[in-house]
């Protein structure tokens, strides 16, 4: 659901272990005051509920094991062994009552971690491939799954907003959407420019921008990563065009 980085990280990009085990425990804290019946509701996610979320993130952990893997051992190992099975089991996962889900989470958590933590530097420097087959260093694989914990926090649509993430991730989350919105755009005519009023940040999407859209960062960044309206954005907010 959340995009991927095309670049190999910078080192001072490089997350910790400790900030995504953080955001994790965070949205744990968020599933164990969901009832059951909570988990039929829907998320933010369109045809999904809040227990698709859940399941989705647990199989993510399961499929990011397998990018650390491939790190560790040097034997190719796909994120997921295919479209069709990860889609099955975030379906059959789903209706799970939320006793089964918060197990299932913590122990696909702690089975990421612990791997984490058994990685030498040498084998976080290995080139791994995404699910897309984007190349990437195992080391943006925490990336990708603090993206994920801090995303899906926000679509389990209780009380986590975009406001509440942290500073750190709304300014790299924030480049990394307008980079990827800018190069999906590339033959579109939808363009204009980005303006964050907390943050010393701002980007244009698409070669000929006719608008300034402005707004905490945390609200751009919900906005163009589909999580939100831009109700409370300032300016001609376009209709963006649908992730692919």
């Amino acid at each position: 659901m959340t995009s991927t980085a095309r670049e190999h990280p910078s080192p001072d990009h490089v997350v910790a272990l400790d900030t995504v085990e953080a955001a994790t425990t965070r949205l744990f804290d968020t599933a164990r005051t969901l009832s059951d019946d909570d988990l039929a509701g829907p998320s933010l996610l369109p045809g999904w509920t809040r227990g698709h979320v859940l399941a989705h993130f647990a199989r993510n952990a399961d499929s990011l094991v397998n990018l650390l893997l491939w790190a560790r051992t040097g034997i190719e190992i796909p994120q997921y062994a295919s479209t069709f099975l990860r889609d099955h089991d975030i379906e059959a996962g789903a209706p799970r009552p939320i006793a089964e889900q918060v197990l299932d989470n913590e122990t696909a958590a702690e089975r990421w971690l612990a791997l984490g933590k058994a990685l030498s530097q040498q084998q976080w420097e290995v080139e791994v491939r995404t699910r897309q087959g984007h190349p990437i260093r195992a080391t943006e694989v925490r990336w990708m799954r603090l993206q994920e914990a801090e995303i899906h926090h926000v679509d389990l649509n209780v009380a986590y907003q975009p406001s509440d993430w942290p500073t750190d991730f709304v300014e790299r989350v924030l480049t990394q959407a307008s980079a990827d919105l800018d190069r999906s755009t590339a033959e579109d005519t939808v363009s204009f420019t980005v303006r964050a009023t907390d943050l010393d940040f701002s980007a244009t999407i698409g070669p000929d921008p006719t608008a300034t859209i402005t707004g905490p960062a945390s609200s751009l960044a919900a906005w163009l990563l589909g999580r939100s309206p831009g109700e409370d954005l300032t300016g001609d907010v376009p209709a963006l065009p649908a992730w692919k």
